[in-house]
């Protein structure tokens, strides 16, 4: 099949018309990404019980200092020559303060020590939730997201999860604790100005910070936005690193990511304009409160109702008040933005599975055969453009029925339909009589193995991609695929052997080497049913001759699909399927399309006319052995 003719489509539902890709879930609320989060971190309800009480009891320690502290002062205020006040009062208070400053660190220490775990925990089970259900959408979507932008989003997801928790848990919420603590005792101990003075100040300082951070808001996501596009295309520059060298581009790519860079460093210095703004605005807020706090302290101790050691109480409450909120500005954007960043992610967990296992489904029966049929099958990638039109045939358990016809006319698509890669709109597909959309999806998967014409590998060993087959397999079950997929000696006589790395997407081998590693990796599989899409197309004859002999025991008594382009390759199927424009023109073994006279014919007329040994010759071996063409 031409990949620019079935892939350039979206993909559809198993409805009777092709769905369109299904919508990204709109933006939650801050409040409803807080309630998703909440449910994995009370999976340690007691962790955080104990670190609310470890937080609680720091600002207690905390909010005691300036209180010994003023009676550290009033304690030096005696008489001259009282040796005994100076040697107990003062040491005592001494140590007590000391004691107090330790209990606040140790306190908080305990605090996120006891905590660690919930975030870590929650970290990990979201992420690993939404890598599992990426792996459970449909090729569509991995089709059309963007891998850089992608990763970033999960990056910045499991980061926010851990900024929105230290930022919330160990700032935010100790802060209001110790704010209502100090307001507390102002009032108690003092006139209610005090009160009033802090409390018109926390408001005017908190509207302040937060209107002007809603404002900066817009440059960070810009940021973010430029910073995911400029690193989606280095992601997608770098991977195609030899079409870039193919065609002289160095150049070109460095221009286009520079672009990206240039409209990052923008953002970015919007952002820090912003950001100097804000700053000035909070200080100038924070010392005209400290200014008529001092001024009314100051006029206390004039007065007499005040002593110096209350002068001294008033500012050191200020200064624990105001030091925490010098950075709610940057608090309060850091939690903005992981909510904004978890809220990406958690988007991604709701994505709407297009393909999904039905509520009663169950694994895929092996005891009853493994022959594949389609009835009356009609496919879309999208309503505008049908694929498959009323396409039926059976494969017999045992058989090898072979497809073949002009690039574009849908061959592949068979293949991925059999996967269940998509659901089709009309008809059922069906192994050994079961519907495969009434049975589970994995199941389905584990009962087939594929060669396919474009192989990618993962950037391992080359142990590690055969034995992908078969996760668990032993070293000897691997060589002794490698050997049926004639490629042990090759493996052998590099210096690493099977440790040897094939390189991102497997670049480091031949196009050769690379197919012999996936048709390595599907014997080992063994499964009831086989499908070569073009299986030895990179493969020179002599190895390919050599290969089929392999393949053609492998696929002995296994239902197998070929898809075909070379037609001496598929001469002894049991059935030649003809498909063109999405439908089955003819059907038949080898010697009654010949006779037939129709499309079959003419291409075999075409191709053994055609240059080259490789179309022209007789037929390498049966197609029973499962070999598919050049």
């Amino acid at each position: 099949m031409s990949r620019s003719g079935e892939l350039s489509s979206t993909s559809p539902s198993a409805s009777m018309q092709p769905s369109a890709a299904a919508p990204a879930p709109a933006p939650a609320s801050d409040w409803a990404t807080l309630a998703r989060l909440l449910p994995y971190l009370w999976q340690y309800k007691w962790r955080v019980v104990f670190a609310l009480a470890f937080m609680v009891a720091a600002k207690v320690a905390n909010v005691g200092v300036p209180l010994l502290l003023k009676s550290l002062v009033d304690a030096m205020s005696i008489k001259p020559g009282d040796v005994t006040a100076v040697l107990v009062v003062p040491v005592s208070l001494l140590m007590a303060y000391g004691l107090l400053r330790l209990s606040t660190s140790l306190f908080t220490e305990l605090r996120e020590l006891v905590f660690a775990k919930a975030t870590q925990g929650a970290a990990r089970s979201i992420a690993l939730q939404t890598f599992e259900h990426l792996h459970a959408l449909s090729l569509r979507f991995h089709l059309e997201r963007q891998t850089g932008g992608m990763t970033r989003d999960i990056e910045r997801g499991v980061r926010g999860i851990e900024s929105l928790i230290s930022y919330s848990l160990y700032s935010i919420v100790p802060t209001l604790v110790e704010v209502a603590l100090v307001l507390s005792i102002l009032a108690v101990k003092f006139d209610a100005w005090f009160a009033w003075i802090t409390l018109c100040a926390l408001a005017v300082y908190i509207v302040f910070t937060v209107t002007v951070t809603e404002w900066r808001t817009q440059f960070r996501k810009q940021a973010n936005e430029f910073d995911s596009a400029a690193h989606t295309r280095a992601i997608d520059s770098l991977l195609n690193y030899e079409t870039v060298k193919y065609f002289n581009n160095e150049g070109f790519e460095a221009r286009r990511y520079d672009e990206s860079l240039e409209r990052l460093r923008i953002a970015r210095l919007k952002s820090q304009t912003t950001l100097s703004i804000l700053n000035t605005g909070q200080q100038l807020i924070i010392a005209i409160a400290l200014v008529a706090m001092l001024w009314r302290a100051t006029q206390g101790v004039v007065a007499g109702t005040m002593t110096l050691g209350d002068l001294v109480m008033v500012n050191a409450f200020m200064i624990q008040l105001y030091i925490p909120l010098n950075f709610l500005g940057v608090i309060y954007r850091e939690i903005k933005q992981s909510l904004t960043d978890l809220e990406k992610m958690f988007s991604l967990m709701e994505r709407e599975r297009e393909v999904a296992d039905a509520p009663d489904a169950q694994p895929l029966d092996a005891t009853r055969g493994s022959a594949v049929r389609f009835e009356h099958v009609d496919f879309a990638y999208e309503a505008s453009r049908p694929i498959l039109h009323d396409v039926s045939f059976e494969i017999p358990e045992g058989r090898t029925v072979a497809v073949v016809g002009p690039s574009g006319s849908g061959k592949s698509t068979l293949a991925r339909l059999m996967f269940r890669f998509y659901d089709i709109q009309q008809g059922r597909i069906t192994i050994g009589g079961q519907d495969i959309r009434s049975v589970t999806q994995g199941s389905v998967r584990a009962a087939i193995g594929i060669v396919p014409q474009d192989t990618v590998l993962f950037n391992d060993t080359v142990a590690y991609n055969i034995g992908y087959g078969k996760p668990g397999a032993t070293r000897q079950e691997i060589e002794q695929a490698a050997g049926a997929a004639r490629i042990h000696g090759f493996i052998s006589s590099t210096p690493k052997g099977y440790e040897t790395m094939v390189g991102e997407r497997g670049l480091k081998l031949s196009g050769g080497e690379k197919q012999r590693v996936a048709i390595a990796r599907t014997l080992l599989k063994d499964p009831a049913v086989l499908i070569f899409d073009e299986a030895t197309s990179a493969l020179d004859s002599a190895n390919e001759r050599a290969i089929q002999a392999e393949l053609r025991d492998a696929a002995r008594n296994k239902t197998t699909l070929v898809i075909a382009h070379r037609l001496s390759t598929v001469v002894d199927a049991h059935e030649i399927l003809v498909l063109d424009v999405g439908r089955i023109v003819e059907r038949g073994t080898h010697d009654e399309l010949l006779a037939l006279d129709g499309r079959y014919a003419q291409m075999w007329r075409v191709q053994k006319n055609g240059t080259g040994s490789s179309s022209t010759g007789s037929p390498a071996h049966p197609i029973s052995s499962g070999v598919v063409p050049q």
